[in-house]
């Protein structure tokens, strides 16, 4: 167990629920929070969680918890199940009433009982447009019903310093706080693209998808930019791997491997590797890339981290100079000198 210094602030703590395979709780670990619970149902999932974590409290089934349960905490991450409402879903798409992407209103059942000083919520972009943008307008106004200024933003791993386009949208609350979702979405700056740029008249900039990195005589050679990791797609690899692959000078394609997937989800080589492997390394493979697929890339977590913690301390120190300015003026008033 981390200790803390007597001279160092406490550190912030953070609530994860579908928590997969700890994306959200390792990127705000990197961040300076300290993970209180998690809440998993996936049974390959939570033997990565208790590899990684083996002393924080965790629940199988929110449907199953009260807020009780949850220990004190600041932040509460969720990453619900997208299933019922991701574009990549074959027909129709159920939304907020699919047995999985439903159990939202579990969460805002504990959320509307707890009341976290900050909520953060990941989905996919199809949650922007299911059912006609009425699911988002659910989420959007259940959590404004509860108490929360909101704000919500896409956001592209691509621009976080990993190597895959992935669009994920993120929710941003505040309980009785408009503040904090601003400073927190809205602030970002300016950053180099992954396209060149070019000028009127220049020449049209190569796509990053169609750019290779490696040796041209030895190989490999890869895709300067990833495609999406999804989590099921043809042959259940986690990711389109003839859209993303890994080539040779002599002919020879294959796809990315596990542990090349966590790298530009923003994991440690070998996070999704459990203590107890199944025989098949095709069967564990297949765990592994679903679980990728699923994930928060990390990077993107701990920027989201840096700058709840960075919103919350300048929230914290304005307060503290409001208090301290209100004690003398009281202090003047009871000697009867002017404020």
């Amino acid at each position: 167990m981390r200790t803390q210094s007597a001279k160092q602030p406490p550190r912030l703590r953070i609530a994860s629920f579908f928590s997969g395979i700890g994306g959200f709780d390792l990127g705000f670990e990197k961040a300076k929070f300290t993970v209180t619970m998690q809440c998993e149902i996936d049974p390959f999932c939570n033997k990565i969680l208790a590899k990684q974590w083996p002393d924080v409290p965790r629940f199988k089934d929110i449907r199953e918890m009260s807020h009780a349960d949850v220990p004190l905490s600041d932040v509460w991450a969720a990453g619900f199940p997208c299933q019922d409402v991701s574009l990549a879903r074959m027909g129709p798409r159920a939304g907020l009433k699919g047995r999985k992407s439903g159990l939202f209103y579990e969460f805002a059942r504990m959320l509307r009982e707890g009341c976290p000083r900050v909520v953060v919520i990941e989905n996919v972009p199809g949650l922007l447009s299911s059912h006609g943008g009425r699911d988002f307008q659910i989420v959007i106004r259940t959590l404004a019903d509860i108490g929360y200024g909101v704000g919500w933003r896409v956001l592209n791993s691509k621009n976080f310093g990993v190597p895959q386009s992935r669009q994920r949208v993120f929710i941003v609350g505040g309980h009785r706080n408009w503040r904090t979702p601003a400073e927190v979405l809205f602030e970002f700056q300016c950053r180099q693209g992954d396209s060149k740029e070019d000028g009127q008249n220049g020449e049209k900039p190569v796509s990053p998808f169609k750019e290779s990195l490696g040796d041209p005589v030895k190989g490999p050679l890869v895709q300067r930019l990833a495609y999406c990791l999804y989590a099921c797609s043809a042959r259940h690899t986690g990711t389109d791997w003839s859209r993303t692959y890994v080539s040779y000078p002599d002919g020879r394609v294959r796809r990315l491997v596990p542990w090349e997937c966590e790298k530009i989800q923003g994991f440690p080589k070998d996070w999704t590797l459990p203590p107890d492997p199944p025989a098949a390394t095709e069967d564990l493979d297949t765990l592994r890339y679903t679980a990728l697929g699923n994930a928060v890339t990390v990077n993107v977590a701990t920027c989201l981290g840096v700058r709840i913690r960075n919103s919350l301390g300048r929230q914290a120190a304005a307060a503290n100079l409001r208090s301290t300015l209100a004690i003398r003026a009281i202090g003047a008033a009871a000697q009867g000198a002017p404020a």
